[in-house]
């Protein structure tokens, strides 16, 4: 049946540094297939993970292997024959926890496959001796009865070409197992030497974790001091609405007086109006100065009017240039407001930049 998927996950795959054996590098841009594959021919277990066309984890797991939880939604695992650290990143803690337990099953049948493989090398070695010394103490036997060799194969029995056949295969089943012994071994050397060095990696990452750990604090309270900074700004923009409100009462009230200012000039033409009159007046007055001296006291009261009249001119005057000083002062402290509220802004925007 060759290999089938037993368990199948998603994740961020990533690889300690070969250089600083201290970073992770992503090995995948997004989280991509995580499997567990069963060998039933060769009885072994493996995680691979495919990113496209790209095998970026092919792990054959040995019961030496041990899958760390190093967060919340974190894991990792050492393997010594691609000398190198895999890490997992899952999007929920219960993912991260299936395929541990996972892992821990698949590490356990791992186990037993070894164990009883070495107990079927270690059973074929004996019944290979036993044989080997049985055909010892048979040998001579044989020749003394059965006379020269020539004679002992003619006389070979069924039983006997078995048992022969079924010792050359055993001792070449010996000699196989001798020689995958001496490989294992080399390789277990090889094994301890790489997980020595990939401890020391995993206490370094260990390190590197409490110092993002210390990190992330730091970014918390900066986090919070930015926080209390966009509060006082929202309450010094509320301060800047309440401003504007009053600005636009003041741009009402302005445009109040400057209709009252219009009014006000409208009287001031009509008074001047009547004033281009006294100059005919006077000059009937010269014309008819016969019938003055008999309307003397019409002309008196004439001349008080105009008297009153220059009087309200002069006082109309004087209001215009009140209202006028009043209505300059006014627009100066409008120009202030509006220059400190353009200046407030400039502070907002730029308070806004640098955040």
């Amino acid at each position: 049946m060759g290999e089938q998927p037993i368990y199948t996950t998603r994740a961020h795959v990533f690889q300690i540094d070969p250089t600083t054996k201290k970073n992770w590098v992503p090995a995948s841009k997004q989280a991509v297939t995580v499997s567990y594959f069963y060998d039933s021919t060769r009885n072994s277990y493996r995680i691979i993970s495919v990113d496209g066309s790209k095998v970026i984890i092919n792990s054959t797991i040995t019961p030496n292997m041990t899958f760390t939880k190093t967060s919340q939604k974190f894991g990792q695992w050492a393997d010594s024959r691609a000398n190198t650290v895999f890490g997992l990143g899952f999007s929920s803690e219960q993912q991260l926890a299936k395929f541990s337990e996972k892992f821990q099953e698949v590490k356990e049948a791992a186990k037993l496959a070894r164990d009883k493989s070495q107990d079927k090398v270690d059973t074929l070695s004996n019944h290979s001796e036993q044989e080997s010394g049985h055909e010892t103490q048979s040998s001579p036997q044989a020749s003394s009865i059965n006379g020269t060799d020539d004679e002992k194969i003619s006389h070979v029995s069924p039983e006997a070409a078995v048992l022969q056949t079924e010792n050359d295969r055993l001792k070449s089943a010996v000699e196989e197992s001798n020689t995958n012994a001496k490989k294992w071994e080399t390789e277990l050397q090889t094994l301890r030497e790489n997980n020595a060095r990939l401890v020391d990696a995993l206490q370094e990452s260990s390190a590197n974790v409490e110092s993002w750990k210390k990190q992330l604090s730091a970014c918390k309270d900066e986090s919070d001091t930015l926080r209390e900074k966009i509060t006082k700004l929202e309450a010094q923009c509320n301060e800047a609405d309440q401003e504007k409100q009053k600005n636009s009462q003041l741009s009402v009230r302005v445009q109040e007086l400057e209709a009252e200012l219009q009014e006000k000039e409208q009287e001031l033409e009509n008074l001047r109006t009547q004033a281009e009159i006294i100059p005919q007046l006077m000059a009937e007055c010269e014309s008819i100065t016969a019938k003055l001296q008999t309307a003397e006291m019409k002309n008196k009261e004439l001349e008080g009017r105009v008297e009153g009249l220059q009087l309200d001119i002069e006082d109309s005057q004087q209001k215009q240039g009140n209202m006028k000083g009043e209505l300059k002062k006014f627009m100066d402290m409008l120009d202030g407001k509006i220059d400190e509220l353009h200046e407030f802004r400039q502070g907002l925007s730029k308070l806004g930049v640098d955040n």
